[in-house]
């Protein structure tokens, strides 16, 4: 049994959706922020962390499995599933791996910073404005990766386009991405239309980021 500990508005929605793409049995334990929008103090009963998603792995004889960071979460969600959302072929497998860190380990990071900064009066306006060009390389290598196939890995859907979902939306919901990069809003419109997005969406509540 795989309980995925849910918060709203959060990265979790991504393990929710991969959970539906592969058509596994789940249970959703739901979190609601506090309103300086932290997770409650309830999810460090589950991780020390504290931090969503988590998910836990009831495996047969009693063995108890809890991890955190999403992409370990994929990692181990593709393994458990012999290898299904993983890549189509081995000339896909750099790619593959490089997209499945890449989201967390350097886009989010540059995108957090410069939502953060953009937030705080007269300095923070002049950091955002020196974060702003760091991002641009980020999409704009992200745009020239998305003209020359359909998916990030290869020409097949896999974990990794799932892992790079969360920072392209936010990207579009806060930081500007739009039609000028079109490659990259025509794999968001993909993404948004397949059925288990929209299942994962209908069990996961709350998810400002999928417009």
């Amino acid at each position: 049994m795989l309980i995925v500990h849910h918060l709203n508005n959060s990265r979790s929605q991504r393990v929710l959706w991969m959970l539906e793409e592969l058509g596994l049995v789940y249970e959703i334990r739901f979190y609601k922020r506090r309103p300086d929008m932290s997770a409650p103090d309830e999810l460090r009963r589950i991780h020390p962390l504290g931090k969503s998603p988590i998910v836990e792995h009831l495996a047969p004889k009693g063995r108890r499995v809890v991890l955190v960071e999403t992409g370990a979460i994929c990692e181990y969600i593709v393994d458990l599933c012999g290898g299904r959302l993983g890549p189509a072929r081995k000339d896909d497998l750099l790619r593959y791996r490089q997209f499945l860190h890449y989201a967390e380990g350097s886009v989010m990071p540059v995108l957090f910073s410069l939502l953060v900064a953009s937030k705080v009066p007269l300095l923070g306006k002049l950091a955002a404005r020196r974060v702003r060009p760091m991002l641009d390389v980020h999409l704009d290598y992200i745009e020239t990766e998305l003209i020359s196939r359909k998916w990030f890995a290869g020409e097949k859907f896999s974990a990794a386009d799932v892992m790079m979902s969360f920072p392209l939306e936010a990207a579009r919901s806060r930081a500007g991405l739009d039609l000028t990069r079109p490659a990259t809003i025509a794999w968001l419109d993909r993404i948004h239309a397949r059925p288990a997005y929209r299942r994962a969406l209908e069990k996961g509540g709350t998810y400002r980021f999928a417009n």
